[in-house]
């Protein structure tokens, strides 16, 4: 059975960006979204998304040197960055959650997509590791 998600235009893929939900029929896309080979990726994405706005700002109306403007910018960019590791995965797991899903899926999802891969991990970590010399 094939599975046909809707994409949500630019702008409501903007306000999904900053956090607003989606209607229903997007529901299987922000799944897709959070679960996907390149999730992270994305997650990163909606990040800068969220940062550019307030570090143009930055950049624009504060006074001083442009280096320092810059810095000021860039180093506004890492921390940003840094928290949304932090919450990643709590984060892909809400925006499942206001899509509709129960809490645990996103996370679930990604398990099973990876299970083949797991099963490879866990066997070469046991043949090197786990000998019965």
């Amino acid at each position: 059975m094939l599975i046909v998600t809707v994409r949500p235009g630019p702008l409501r893929w903007l306000a999904y960006s900053y956090g607003a939900g989606l209607p229903p029929r997007y529901r299987e896309w922000v799944l897709h979204d959070v679960t996907t080979r390149t999730w992270q990726l994305r997650h990163f994405v909606r990040a800068v998304v969220q940062l550019l706005p307030l570090l143009l700002v930055i950049y624009l109306l504060l006074p001083g040197p442009a280096w320092v403007r810059g810095c000021a910018a860039l180093g506004g960019a890492l921390i940003g960055l840094f928290y949304s590791a932090a919450y990643m995965y709590e984060s892909a797991e809400h925006r499942a959650v206001k899509a509709g899903y129960p809490r645990g899926t996103a996370a679930r999802t990604r398990e099973e997509g990876d299970a083949e891969g797991r099963a490879e991990r866990d066997q070469r970590y046991a043949d090197r590791w786990r000998r019965d010399d």
